[in-house]
């Protein structure tokens, strides 16, 4: 009589998205134990790997959220843009969690998310749900940075192999290769309490600890949960000297104030006179000539430890 009730109980259902090839394509030897971290955990695991840049938002968007307890995805930084932006677009939203394979993983680390694979797993079917911010940008959706300028082309840019072998010093390596070719934006900002107007290097609009694996980049007391941004603008540098005072202030959290805005913010607006490329996750934003950026507080409802 037990045997049958137990049988008869209906199961949750998962819908799995991985990267096969996010990271060091650790995920594919981990595959099998991540499944069966969930099937025990009484999941109908769906899995979907995915193939192409899109499908993680793709696999979302075009099945009935309504059909699926929880999304879970494994990949980098890129593939849980991919999977949140698709969410969001959804009339029925549910809880998503994440295995960080990829080669940063920044949000991950934000979250207090496990490196290891298994442990990433056996967090989710364990967990509870944290409420976290992520951002509108236009008509599209970040989970932790948009940004512009140097280094942000690097993300989107460093070939996938190149990523794999080398890590985060691979964007860093990209990144040097490009400094002979800087460019400087004029651009007017305005948010909240703040504006200013002038020829940026980079900006930033994050919601994450760190960013690219460096930790402090974002500044001090960074809450994901407070429906404000950490916005980091950097001034056009006079000349060598002054860029290497930018990056040495950038990498050990001590910002220069006299070379940068730093300050926080719901919502901003920043219009320039020619298009700027944006990243957004890592992943390329489009070009924009206009851009409205606003928090919305507690939009993701994603498992952490």
């Amino acid at each position: 009589m037990d045997r049958k009730e137990t049988k008869s109980m209906p199961r949750k259902r998962m819908l799995f998205i991985y990267n096969p090839r996010a990271g060091k394509e650790k995920i594919r030897s981990n595959l099998l134990d991540i499944i069966d971290i969930f099937t025990k955990a009484d999941y109908e695991v769906t899995a979907y790997p995915t193939q192409a840049k899109g499908d993680g938002l793709l696999a979302v968007k075009e099945r009935r959220m309504d059909r699926y307890d929880l999304v879970v995805c494994a990949g980098g930084d890129g593939t849980l843009d991919e999977v949140v932006t698709g969410m969001m677009q959804c009339d029925e939203r549910i809880h998503v969690g994440y295995v960080p394979a990829g080669s940063t993983n920044d949000f991950a680390n934000s979250l207090k998310i496990p490196r290891n694979m298994i442990r990433a797993a056996q967090a989710i079917v364990e967990g509870k749900v944290f409420q976290c911010d992520i951002g509108a940008f236009n008509d599209d959706v970040f989970v932790y940075i948009a940004a512009f300028g140097i280094f942000t082309e690097v993300s989107y840019e460093t070939r996938q192999d190149m990523k794999n072998v080398l890590g985060h010093m691979a964007y860093i390596l990209e990144g040097m290769r490009r400094i002979s070719t800087i460019k400087a934006y004029r651009m007017n900002v305005e948010g909240d309490n703040f504006s200013a107007e002038g020829e940026f290097l980079f900006g930033m609009i994050t919601n994450s600890t760190s960013v690219g694996g460096f930790k402090r980049i974002t500044g001090k007391y960074v809450e994901l949960d407070d429906g404000v941004f950490e916005v980091t603008l950097i001034k056009k540098p006079v000349n060598a000297l002054e860029l290497n005072q930018i990056m040495t202030a950038l990498v050990s959290g001590n910002i220069n104030t006299e070379s940068m805005y730093c300050f926080k913010a719901s919502s901003l607006k920043l219009t320039s006179e020619e298009p700027v490329a944006w990243t957004l996750d890592g992943e390329f934003g489009g070009k924009h000539k206009e851009v409205e950026i606003f928090n919305r507080k507690q939009a993701l409802e994603i498992l952490v430890p």
